[in-house]
């Protein structure tokens, strides 16, 4: 298979270099300008559409309404303007004099054109499946301080924010803080990173002056976007430099932290946006510059949590629980239950004392992109395209810890070959840890800097340390015999006496010695060995990806056929801090090709579409995943669509291969045989946590139970939906759908406690080996839910509105997780006017989720319900074409939380310039 498929890409490259060497006698260049105003009030119309038909040339006006493009095509010819919100025209041109063209405004909604439901353009009243769109206006006009925060604003979307520039989107459930079953794909490129395994579209991923389209596709999408799309796909495509040209630039300052919730200090956010491009006869450039600084929000939950039985407790802090583990503090993990030898103390668990996350990680965020990308066009209809986008920042992301990601970049650089049927591409997606850190390995390891936990000889015997001191001064304590407070105290004046005396050489967060130990920890690596026993990544993970595409509809005639095929490689290289390669680099090759066929019938009423895509990754067994997608047009502008969707996910390349020391004897690891067989579970078996749990409540040792590990396979899904979208009035645009997913060997995630003793020399398991990892759920897991999208429009007044539903209908086995963490419920309204009063518009969003239940490899909790309202007023200024735009997102600034143990959210307001189409 991989043969046939390395000879298609062979096959499609020599014939697309056949057609751009064939492609290099042209005509003699013409220049065709013009200007386009609004047929009603006279207006320039600025973004209009400006191409040649049935060609890939043309271009974008300017904010003036003016165009400028070359093209070498003899005269004559048509040339389509379009705008969302105008008749489209077609004009046939005979000379390269002046044009002015008069569009007429149209209040029809449902005009926009989209490419990601099936790889060609369409009508999106005519998608096979549901999609959601945001245009460059949109995008504009959006009520927050950025492009990427508002998504969760469209139907069906959720989201989990980790830090200001850390959100992570997704759609049909199971949201996690990576969100790895979603797709996010820039200018065809995956944004995932290819070692930690989040995207990083908001980090250091496409500038919002360069963003020309968002097109996203909830439900399973594998079938033409490969593994992956369990949950959707994003995509996300830039402005090209023949279109778009001129210096464009957003000057946006705000502030949050207002209120005092998190610190006493209101925070300043300066953000920094510039494009500039220019085309020059078939040649054509872009520049991206974007800078943002700001002070993070701060994770501050200090609630106590059980790990072991996966709830809170009472309690605050170690006053009221000398086993507290607070969700924000770090270090606190470590915990022993003392045996008989300690005294008075025997049978109680007590916890190290811990730092909060704001001590130790960076919140002093920052964001800088930088993109630049060079166009040839060998013919109106065949362009080469050199690609390069490369970001750092500094951010705190959640996984299984609180990690600082400080200075992390990552590089993604594209050649690609395009025509109006096909395209042929190779990038690379360079992805590099730079100084980021794991902040509960630096809590604990300033603990064992100050104080080891336990100091033991050399027959393994303990001889002191921190837990030994503090057994030694409670007992003293609750006998009246301790030297610093004299006479008997009770337990929990024991335990205070005892942490103190423990504590007392507690390196104190701000002092030099604090500092100093906290920069050696974090500039050492994790692990053992030459400088390690640290806390820092050294994650130099690649992504090297292959692919084309070929339109074969213009040859075949009676049917719509297209077909693709990719291969990639990852090269996973973290030094050991990470994956299991401190060997040596790991390569893992994946390969797969689709086709797609669509035929109209019965008058184009009826559009069938079948596709089918073969993937494969070297440790698995390869998948078939079919979709099949039937759209009947029961009237004009009404729609009925009916899709069979499968798409499966290969575990990423952490559940595979990630050995990762998480908390004292704990380790996250993959759940690969090689892996599992390093830590000897498939002989040494482990008890589940839900066991052990049991055992605990019960005392009865037959209530553990030893977990068996089976075949290590890919999730795949079957989904169904069905959807009406259409168009009342030609004001009224109404879209619904109903989806059913049926999960096969999900990926849930698994805790074992390994005994490294017999249960009756440790009844506690407080010895045990620790293992989390990844396994196949033995039993089907089931999700629905559905949504219902209205937009009223009428002159420029746009009312517009959607629900979303999902729920999970059938939950895991014993001791397996799915990681739902989805409010049932969710709403978003919103009311907005482009132009209500001499060129002065707004846009005003409600949003509101239900509560529910978070559960991550982090920690599990309630998330309640919250609402926000985002809003902006902007005013145009045609003439010197600039925009003023002021808005706040969460403007009543009510803290509210997506995701348990992540930082809650205030209010952020800002004021922007908008500078667009200078020296065009």
């Amino acid at each position: 298979m991989k043969n046939c498929l390395q000879l298609i890409l062979t096959c499609l490259c020599t014939l697309f270099l056949l057609f751009s060497t064939s492609a290099v006698v042209y005509g003699q260049q013409q220049t065709i300008t013009g200007t386009v105003t609004n047929k009603t009030t006279g207006e320039p119309l600025a973004g209009v559409s400006v191409s040649i038909k049935g060609t890939l040339a043309g271009t974008i006006t300017d904010g003036s309404g003016n165009f400028k493009f070359n093209t070498s095509r003899s005269f004559p010819f048509s040339i389509v303007f379009s705008s969302v919100g105008f008749t489209s025209q077609d004009v046939q041109i005979t000379s390269a004099s002046p044009l002015t063209v008069l569009l007429a405004p149209t209040d029809i909604l449902g005009e926009e054109v989209v490419i990601a439901a099936s790889r060609v353009s369409q009508s999106i009243l005519e998608s096979p499946v549901s999609i959601e769109k945001l245009n460059t206006t949109a995008i504009r006009e959006s009520p927050t301080p950025s492009f990427y925060d508002a998504l969760p604003s469209l139907k069906g979307v959720e989201s989990s924010v980790q830090s200001l520039t850390f959100r992570t989107i997704t759609t049909r459930g199971f949201n996690t803080n990576g969100n790895t079953r979603f797709n996010q794909l820039v200018d065809g490129m995956d944004n995932q990173a290819p070692g930690l395994n989040f995207s990083v579209g908001n980090i250091v991923g496409m500038s919002e002056l360069d963003v020309a389209s968002v097109e996203l596709l909830p439900g399973a999408s594998s079938a033409l976007y490969g593994a992956g799309g369990m949950n959707g796909t994003l995509l996300m495509t830039s402005k090209s430099p023949f279109e778009y040209q001129g210096l464009s630039m957003k000057l946006q300052a705000g502030i949050n932290h207002l209120g005092k919730v998190q610190q006493n200090n209101v925070g300043f956010i300066p953000d920094v946006t510039a494009r500039y491009a220019k085309a020059l006869g078939k040649f054509a450039f872009k520049l991206n510059f974007g800078f943002m600084q700001a002070d993070d929000w701060q994770a501050v939950d200090s609630t106590n949590f059980d790990r072991l039985n996966l709830r809170t407790k009472a309690g605050f802090s170690h006053a009221t629980d000398p086993n507290y583990d607070g969700v924000n503090v770090y270090g606190d993990e470590i915990t022993t239950t003392f045996g008989a030898t300690a005294g008075l103390l025997n049978g109680v668990a007590v916890s190290r004392t811990g730092y909060r996350e704001k001590d130790l990680v960076d919140y002093n965020t920052r964001s800088i992109k930088t993109g630049a990308a060079f166009h040839y066009k060998f013919t109106d209809n065949i362009e080469a395209i050199v690609q390069g986008n490369w970001g750092t920042g500094t951010t705190v992301y959640t996984g299984s810890d609180r990690y600082s990601l400080r200075k992390f970049n990552v590089g993604q650089y594209k050649l690609e070959l395009r025509g109006k049927q096909y395209f042929v591409r190779a990038y690379t997606t360079q992805e590099r840890s730079g100084d980021a850190y794991n902040a509960t390995a630096l809590g604990t390891l300033l603990n064992e800097t100050y104080n080891p936990s336990v100091v033991r000889d050399a027959n393994g015997n303990v001889t002191g340390g921190w837990f030994a001191e503090y057994a030694t001064v409670y007992n003293q304590a609750r006998a009246g015999i301790f030297p610093g407070a004299p006479g008997a105290k009770t337990d929990a004046q024991a335990h205070a006496i005892a942490r103190a005396y423990a504590d007392r050489n507690r390196l104190t967060p701000g002092s030099a010695p604090f500092n100093t130990a906290k920069d050696a920890i974090t500039s050492r690596y994790i692990g053992f060995g030459t400088n390690r026993n640290g806390a820092k990544f050294n994650d130099k993970t690649n992504l090297y990806h292959y692919e084309g595409f070929y339109d074969f509809t213009q040859h075949i005639k009676v049917l719509e056929v297209q077909a693709g095929a990719s291969w990639r490689r990852y090269s996973l290289n973290s030094d050991g801090t990470i994956f299991d390669d401190a060997d040596g680099t790991i390569p893992i090759d994946e390969y797969g090709a689709y086709l797609q066929v669509g035929k109209k019938l019965v008058k184009d009423r009826i559009k069938l579409t079948a596709s089918v895509r073969y993937d494969k990754n070297e440790n698995f067994d390869g998948r078939f995943t079919p979709r099949i997608s039937g759209v009947f047009t029961v009237a004009p502008r009404h729609n009925i669509r009916l899709s069979f969707q499968t798409a499966y996910r290969n575990p990423t390349n952490q559940d595979q291969y990630i050995d990762l020391p998480i908390r004292a004897n704990t380790r996250l690891i993959g759940g690969l045989p090689e892996i599992l067989t390093k830590y000897d579970l498939y002989n040494t078996k482990g008890y589940t946590q839900a066991s052990v749990q049991r055992y605990a409540a019960t005392g009865d040792p037959t209530q553990l139970q030893l977990h068996t590990f089976g075949k290590f396979r890919p999730e795949s899904v079957k989904a169904y939906e069905v959807g009406y979208k259409g168009l009342i009035n030609n004001r009224l645009l109404i879209d619904a759908y109903y989806y059913y997913s049926s999960y096969t060997n999900f990926l849930s995630y698994l805790v074992l406690l390994q005994p490294t003793q017999p249960l009756a020399q440790d009844p506690s398991l407080s010895r045990a080996n620790i293992f989390a990892t990844y396994v196949n759920n033995p039993a089907d897991v089931v999700a629905q839910g559905g949504a219902l999208g209205l937009d009223y429009l009428i002159n420029t007044w746009t009312v517009s509105g959607n629900f979303s539903y999902n729920d999970l209908t059938k939950d895991s086995g014993d001791g397996l997780d799915n990681s739902f963490n989805t409010p049932k419920y969710r709403f978003n309204i919103g009311l907005s006017n482009r132009n209500v009063y001499k060129n002065i518009g707004f846009n005003v969003m409600w949003r509101w989720q239900d509560s529910f239940v978070w559960n991550s490899s982090f920690v599990r909790g309630a998330v309640p319900a919250y609402s926000t309202i985002d809003a902006q007023v902007n005013y145009k200024m045609p003439r010197i074409k600039t925009t003023v735009k002021v808005g706040g997102s969460n403007i009543t600034n009510h803290y509210f939380q997506t995701s348990y143990g992540n930082p809650k959210a205030g209010g952020i307001y800002y004021v922007a310039l908008l500078f667009e189409d200078l020296l065009r």
